[in-house]
């Protein structure tokens, strides 16, 4: 089986995030949303490649804090470098599904007056060819967020059946052909182990009727596999309902995705939030809860100019939130 060319040099992850070509997606948009004040305590919870941190960290006085939290233990270690002596910087190795552990850590329940959720897999990550998320460049086809961690994407294509794969293949990846690339891995496999993502983004292609004029076969494939390795969407619906208790009354929650998938997830919560909830029980079907957010206006995307320096913007949908008192006045 042909292999993709690699050049000889490939940008490490810490490598990536120097480069000031990778700028986080609405930016601007962003930081106004979370209304950020200079004795304010912040909340990154996507730490990435910290150009989110850089920047709340400029709008914050000596009195204000941000804290921060990645599961990729390179991200960790490029935070450390690049921010550990600011003394109103933290971060933490860990999954924003973990935002409870880390709210009674840190003492912010209640406390935080904005939190942020950039979603998805970094640039640095996917230019980095050893990380296994891109078929633009070979690698080991690993696509763990934490590679210390869990399973990767070779071992669990080496043991699912072609049913998992289906499935994972349809529902994360949103992929019509989802069948027909399961049955193609499986039948591979059987005279090969798969253990590269040009192996894998060959066998897709290969799938007659898979991809379409503005994506890459592989695409769907690459997300829907990453996602069920990473849990992503698990560890959102965790995360948001976490946030919550973490937010001051006025904090602000902010979260940019990057897939229907996400942002259904992320607008249906935001949603039922912001609504009295109903028991059906009650004979008179009176409310049982008060609305706990009031959403912000409607959905923000990118504007043309951010989408043409930097493409893959172009499905990034930010939803803004601000948590309600506690009597929802």
């Amino acid at each position: 089986m042909a292999s993709t060319h690699v050049a000889t040099h490939q940008p490490t992850l810490l490598e990536a995030m120097n480069s000031p070509a990778h700028q986080p997606v609405l930016l601007g948009e962003a930081l106004t949303a979370l209304n950020i004040e200079p004795g304010g305590i912040y909340l990154d919870a996507t730490f990435g490649r910290g150009g989110h941190t850089e920047e709340i960290l400029a709008r914050l006085g000596d009195r204000g804090h941000l804290y921060a939290l990645d599961r990729d233990p390179d991200a960790v270690s490029f935070a450390e470098q690049r921010f550990g002596d600011d003394p109103r910087f933290n971060i933490a190795h860990a999954s924003f599904a973990q935002l409870d552990l880390l709210a009674r850590e840190w003492r912010l329940t209640g406390a935080c007056n904005g939190i942020l959720m950039d979603l998805g897999v970094s640039s640095p990550q996917l230019d980095d060819p050893a990380r296994g998320f891109s078929f633009q460049s070979d690698g080991p086809l690993d696509m763990r967020m934490n590679p210390r961690a869990g399973e990767s994407a070779a071992a669990w294509i080496a043991r699912a059946d072609m049913d998992e794969i289906a499935r994972v293949l349809k529902e994360y990846g949103e992929e019509r052909h989802a069948r027909r690339i399961a049955r193609a891995i499986v039948n591979e496999r059987e005279l090969h182990a798969i253990e590269t993502t040009a192996q894998l983004a060959e066998i897709v292609a290969g799938v007659p009727g898979a991809g379409d004029k503005h994506k890459h076969a592989a695409t769907r494939t690459f997300q829907g596999i990453r996602i069920h390795i990473n849990h992503e969407l698990d560890e959102l619906r965790t995360a948001l309902s976490q946030a919550i208790d973490m937010l001051a009354t006025g904090g602000r929650l902010v979260v940019i995705s990057f897939h229907s998938l996400e942002d259904r997830i992320v607008k249906r919560f935001l949603r039922t939030e912001s609504q009295s909830r109903m028991d059906p029980d009650m004979p008179l079907a009176e409310p049982v809860g008060i609305p706990r957010l009031k959403v912000l206006g409607k959905a923000r995307h990118p504007g043309a100019v951010e989408i043409a320096g930097n493409p893959r913007a172009r499905s990034a949908v930010m939803r803004v939130a601000e948590r309600l008192p506690e009597n929802g006045s």
